[in-house]
C-alpha cells in the first residue's frame, strides 16, 4: 500500500477515536450537570417534601447534649403578633423591595418594619416587646392547607419565646446597634442545602428535632425553633452574604478566630395545629413549600442600657426574665 494512503487511514482512524473520546466526554458532563442540577433542586438528593408527609416525632432520636457549661438566660416577651403585622418585604435581604406576595412575614418587636424602614424610623417606632426592646424579628407565615397553592389560612402562633443565652467558654460582648442577624435560607432547595438550619418539633418532644414537618400527637403543638449564629466579627452589622459578619459556633461554643461571642438568640414559636391539618410555610417559587427553607431574621434595635443588663445576666450565670 502506498504510504501515503497509509498514512491518510491512519489519520482518519485518529480522528474517529478523537471523535468518539469527546462525544463520550460530552456525554459524562451531560449525565453530571443532570445529577448536579437534579441535588440542587431536591436539596442535595433528597425527595421532594410535600405538606402530607409529616414525620412522626417519636421516631426521631434525641439530639445532642449542649455544650456541659453553665451559662445565663434572658428571656422576653414580645407577643405573638397578634396585632396581624405581616407583608413581604425583608429589610435584611432585600431593603426597599417589596417582595413576592406569596413570601409573608410575621413580626415581633418593632411595629413599623415595613419595605421603606430605615434605621431613623426603627428607631422612632414603637414595639410589642414589654421591655421597650425596639429590634424586629421575623420569619415566614405557616398556613393550613389542604390545596395547591399559597392561599391556606394564615395560623398565628400561640406562643412566641425570645431566649438569649450566653456562652460556655467564656463571657460575651454587647450585640451593637443594627446588627442583622440571618438563619436559615428560603432558597435552600435551589441551593443546594447549604445554609439548612430548619427545626421542627412537638412541644413534648423538644429533644427530638428534624428538619421536616413534624407530625404531632393531638394537644402538643408544633414548634419550630430558629438558633442564630453568635460569633460577631466585631466591625460590621451586616455584610454582603448577611451571613459573613455574624457566624455560628462550633459545637462545643468556640467562635472562630476574630469573632467574638454575642448572646446567642433562639426564637421559639408554637402552633395550636390538629393531628390531621397539612400545613407548611410561605416559599418562594421553586422551593415547594419545602421545610428545609425555613428561616428567620433579626436587626437588633435593644437599647443599650438593656442590652448591658443582658449581658450583665448572661455573664453572671443568672436566670432572668422581663
Amino acid at each position: 500500500m502506498p504510504q501515503d494512503v497509509r498514512a491518510g487511514g491512519e489519520r482518519v482512524t485518529a480522528r474517529r477515536r478523537a471523535l468518539t473520546v469527546t462525544l463520550t466526554l460530552e456525554l459524562v458532563l451531560v449525565a453530571l450537570g443532570c445529577g448536579l442540577a437534579w441535588q440542587s433542586e431536591t436539596g442535595g438528593g433528597r425527595r421532594p417534601t410535600t405538606a402530607t408527609n409529616l414525620v412522626d416525632m417519636n421516631l426521631v432520636p434525641p439530639g445532642p447534649a449542649a455544650p456541659g457549661a453553665a451559662t445565663g438566660t434572658y428571656t422576653w416577651d414580645c407577643g405573638r403578633n397578634e396585632n396581624g403585622h405581616r407583608n413581604t418585604a425583608n429589610i435584611v435581604m432585600a431593603p426597599g423591595f417589596p417582595g413576592q406576595p406569596h413570601h409573608v412575614h410575621d413580626y415581633v418587636g418593632n411595629l413599623s418594619t415595613a419595605v421603606g424602614s430605615t434605621p431613623q424610623t426603627l428607631a422612632a417606632a414603637l414595639s410589642t416587646c414589654r421591655n421597650g426592646d425596639l429590634s424586629t424579628y421575623f420569619w415566614p407565615v405557616l398556613r393550613t392547607t389542604g390545596h395547591t397553592g399559597h392561599d391556606g389560612p394564615i395560623q398565628v402562633p400561640v406562643e412566641v419565646t425570645l431566649t438569649f443565652s450566653g456562652n460556655p467558654r467564656g463571657t460575651v460582648v454587647p450585640m451593637p446597634q443594627q446588627l442583622a442577624g440571618t438563619v436559615g435560607d428560603a432558597v435552600a432547595i435551589t441551593n443546594g442545602g447549604r445554609n439548612v438550619a430548619a427545626t421542627w418539633t412537638c412541644s413534648s418532644t423538644a429533644e427530638r428535632r428534624t428538619t421536616e414537618y413534624p407530625r404531632c400527637p393531638a394537644g402538643d403543638r408544633v414548634q419550630r425553633m430558629y438558633d442564630f449564629p453568635s460569633c460577631w466579627d466585631g466591625l460590621r452589622t451586616d455584610s454582603e452574604s448577611h451571613r459573613a459578619h455574624l457566624v455560628f459556633p462550633s459545637p462545643d461554643g468556640s467562635c472562630p478566630r476574630n469573632t467574638f461571642p454575642v448572646p446567642r438568640l433562639r426564637l421559639t414559636l408554637g402552633y395550636d395545629i390538629p393531628p390531621a391539618a397539612a400545613f407548611r410555610i410561605d416559599a418562594f417559587d421553586g422551593q415547594r413549600n419545602s421545610p428545609l427553607t425555613d428561616h428567620a431574621f433579626f436587626v437588633n434595635l435593644m437599647p443599650e442600657p438593656l442590652m448591658a443588663t443582658v449581658v450583665d445576666c448572661l455573664n453572671n450565670g443568672r436566670t432572668c426574665q422581663d
